[in-house]
Formats: structure tokens, C-alpha cells, sequence
């Protein structure tokens, strides 16, 4: 199971601190720092940090049972503790003043077959993940944004851990993919799962993707009203 996890506007971020580079190496690191600790204590394997991005897999280098469900545990206390950072970085002194934003970020997960090992040239490698389940996780990550929700599931990671609270969100095409895929998104653990609001809410959600599936337009807009 691969996770690809990216801080939403960064870039508007890193302009706004781009006079006090060491403020936004504070604020990274911190970032960084927060996640990495969360995906350790769910047994991820950290594979790299690109910019304010964090890529990261389970059952490599040693054999998981339930990875797909760690690693959505993994994911689910990640947005519960970015809420907490966020109020912790209001009171950081090294940010006051110059920082007043709040950080949110997508997270992307997908399971699949992949090649993993030492990667890279004659001159420098690491240990890495590759392959198509791969390439979907992030694209499953810049998904989010446009689909307005915190964390997006491959179908193989969702039927894994299908007793969380999951909800399909459509089928889509992919960039670079012939064959569309599934998705799905996770709005929390076994136990939100059975609560009377969230089953309510499911029930609603199902009915209205029924009537999209079937472009009944009219019916879908009903249901989310």
C-alpha cells in the first residue's frame, strides 16, 4: 500500500515566507517531523520527502497483515493531528507575526503489485517503491483537491479495509491510464463506520451516486440537497 501525501498551496506558502527562508525550513520540518512520527507508529516505511510532499508504503521491507488498514489509520491520524499542528504553530514564536495561515494537505492511498528495492544510478540510489499502484496513489492524491475531501482510496485498499467508514466517490479516467478506476474516500476509522449519523449520511451518499451513475442529474441533486 503506497501513500503520497502533498500540503495544499504550498507554493502561495513558500511565496509568502520566501523573504525568511529559515521561517519556512521551520515550518517544513515541523510538518515533516509531525507525519513522519504517524506513519512510524502504523509500521510505514518512509521512502522520501520531494519538497512538502511525503512518499511513503507498507509491507516493505518486512511482511504486513492488514497494511492497507494501517496505512489508512496512518492517514486518518494525519488530518486529526495536521488540525492540531495548526493550532500549535499559531502559538510558535518563530512564526508570530509572519504566519497566519492554516496548513491542510491530501493524502492519496493505493494498494497494488510494485517493484521494490534499491533504485536509482551508479551514482546514487535508495530504496523505493515502483510500478503502477504506484502511479495511482499519487494521482489519487492530486485528486482530493478536486474532489474537495482529505483522503482518497484505490479500490484494493478500500475493499481491504472495508470495515472503516468508506464511501465510492466515482470512476474515473486517470492521466496516463486506459483502463478508469474506482475511488473511494475515507472519512474515518470501524467505529465512525457504525455511527447513526455517518450510516444516515452513507445511505443518502449511495442513493445519489445511484441516480449519477444512471445521469440522473435531477435525482442526485435532490438527494445532496
Amino acid at each position: 500500500t503506497v501513500m503520497f501525501t502533498d500540503i495544499r498551496d504550498f507554493t502561495s506558502i513558500s511565496e509568502g515566507l520566501s523573504q525568511t527562508p529559515q521561517l519556512l525550513t521551520h515550518l517544513i520540518n515541523r510538518f515533516l517531523t509531525t507525519m513522519s512520527g504517524l506513519i512510524y507508529n502504523r509500521k510505514g516505511t518512509i521512502d522520501k520527502y520531494i519538497g512538502d510532499c511525503i512518499m511513503a508504503f507498507w509491507n516493505a521491507p518486512t511482511d504486513l497483515e492488514n497494511h492497507e488498514r494501517l496505512s489508512c489509520l496512518a492517514a486518518l491520524d494525519m488530518q486529526k493531528a495536521i488540525k492540531e499542528l495548526n493550532q500549535s504553530l499559531k502559538n510558535d514564536p518563530e512564526l508570530k507575526g509572519v504566519w497566519s495561515s492554516q496548513l491542510a494537505m491530501g493524502i492519496g492511498l493505493n494498494t497494488g503489485e510494485t517493484l521494490v528495492g534499491n533504485i536509482g544510478s551508479d551514482q546514487r540510489f535508495n530504496y523505493s517503491a515502483l510500478g503502477d499502484a504506484v502511479n495511482v496513489a499519487a494521482r489519487l492524491e492530486g485528486q482530493t483537491k478536486f474532489y474537495g475531501v482529505d483522503i482518497l482510496l484505490g479500490a484494493q485498499t478500500a475493499e481491504a479495509a472495508s470495515d472503516m467508514a468508506i464511501l465510492e466517490i466515482d470512476l474515473i479516467a486517470l492521466k496516463g491510464k486506459a483502463e478508469p478506476e474506482r475511488i473511494y474516500v475515507l472519512m474515518g476509522d470501524n467505529d465512525k463506520a457504525i455511527d447513526a449519523d455517518f450510516l444516515s449520511g452513507k445511505a443518502m451518499h449511495e442513493r445519489m451516486l445511484e441516480a449519477y451513475k444512471g445521469q440522473n442529474w435531477g435525482l442526485a441533486i435532490d438527494q445532496l440537497n
